[in-house]
């Protein structure tokens, strides 16, 4: 494939970092003494400036052709505006910080994801092949600082996470342009408005939305639930590793999931599966393997779920429209869904516990069943969505 390195590697940093923000963070602030409500609002702010960046600099790529450019400022810029994290301690100053980080660095994954697909060519369906060497990145790092944080603490984080965002935006400078769409007429009479309003495309974006939130306790608690159980950061790594190797066997097959089966089923199995993993999770208590056992449905409930999605939304907004498609996939689930799930489970937590995972159960089931009582799943052909 080409450029196979240089796209895995930028994918590899990046997820590495999602892999020290998104298990350790939540621990960073409990240790900075915030509440579990001022935790929930924190951790949901990246998200919600997804809700709007990306969709900016989606359009920008789009009409500029100039996605590589973006992806490399929005890097630089994520990087410089971090800096300040070294003495930051107060709720708004945490806010303005993660405002500012996350505004920019959201500019750049959907707009890579458009430029890995471009890179590929004719193998876009190799995409799972690149892209799980991002989760390969995450384990390392979500192993290597569960055993770093139980030896030095939690402070070294602010430092672990700013030399990542240099790495990446290095990583950056490395980066194929890509190819500009052969054909601006093949999206011309088209905006992403009109590819927004066909019924199948919004009901996957609600369930995208649905699914995201559904993680919400997962990915704002799941790592103080396990510490309160008596479980060490190390264990703890362990664990979200485990969800993740899972993740990188699933994307080895995917390709030829997509090949066999249709899209459709494969989100709808992919929300079932994930409704199974909250249940277990939400029953599990202590018992590790219970629980670890619960992590391996995070192929599904991330994995598949996420490749499936890449692939139709490609298919749906085509070339001239890729970036902004990705850009509403990006906004409207990690982003919109992720910061409702965030939210909720902060305010809830201190009240709701463990059992915020059975309300979580419930809501990647609705999105099933909306998948399925919509029609979307009876109007598709054998690898595509329609």
């Amino acid at each position: 494939m080409p450029y196979y390195w240089r796209l895995s590697g930028f994918y590899f940093f990046y997820f590495g970092l999602l892999g020290t923000l998104v298990p350790y963070w939540s621990l960073y602030l409990k240790d900075l003494g915030f509440s579990a409500v001022a935790i929930g609002g924190l951790m949901a702010i990246p998200q919600l400036t997804k809700i709007g960046a990306p969709n900016l600099w989606g359009w920008l790529a789009d009409r500029s052709g100039q996605r590589l450019r973006i992806i490399r400022a929005g890097n630089l810029l994520a990087a410089i505006v971090f800096l300040p994290v070294f003495w930051v301690d107060t709720f708004w100053g945490m806010a303005a910080l993660l405002v500012s980080f996350s505004f920019f660095w959201n500019a750049v994954l959907a707009q890579f994801e458009v430029l890995t697909l471009q890179s590929l060519g004719s193998q876009s369906h190799r995409y799972s092949h690149v892209r799980l060497w991002g989760s390969v990145g995450f384990i390392l790092a979500v192993l290597v600082l569960g055993e770093v944080l139980d030896r030095a603490g939690t402070a070294v984080l602010p430092w672990v996470l700013s030399g990542l965002l240099w790495l990446l935006w290095l990583g950056t400078l490395t980066l194929p342009a890509g190819n500009a769409p052969r054909s601006r007429a093949s999206g011309a009479g088209v905006s992403a408005w009109q590819v927004l309003r066909r019924p199948a495309v919004s009901l996957f974006l609600i369930a995208s939305f649905l699914m995201q939130m559904s993680h919400g306790p997962y990915y704002t608690f799941y790592s103080i639930y396990l510490e309160e159980l008596g479980f060490s950061k190390f264990v703890v790594g362990l664990l979200w590793s485990l969800g993740v190797l899972a993740e990188v066997g699933l994307f080895v097959v995917m390709h030829r999931l997509l090949s066999r089966f249709y899209i459709p089923w494969i989100l709808v199995a992919s929300l079932l599966l994930a409704a199974l993993r909250w249940l277990m999770i939400a029953m599990a208590g202590d018992s590790l393997w219970l629980l670890a056992l619960a992590q391996l449905l995070h192929a599904a409930s991330f994995g598949s779920f996420h490749a499936a999605s890449i692939a139709w939304v490609h298919r749906q907004f085509g070339e001239a429209l890729g970036g902004q498609g990705q850009a509403l996939y990006s906004s409207l689930g990690f982003g919109a869904g992720w910061a409702a799930g965030a939210g909720l489970s902060g305010v809830l937590w201190q009240q709701w516990g463990v059992n915020l995972f059975f309300a979580a159960t419930l809501v990647a089931v609705l999105a099933a069943g909306l998948l399925v009582a919509g029609g979307v799943t009876r109007s598709a052909h054998r690898g595509q969505i329609r």
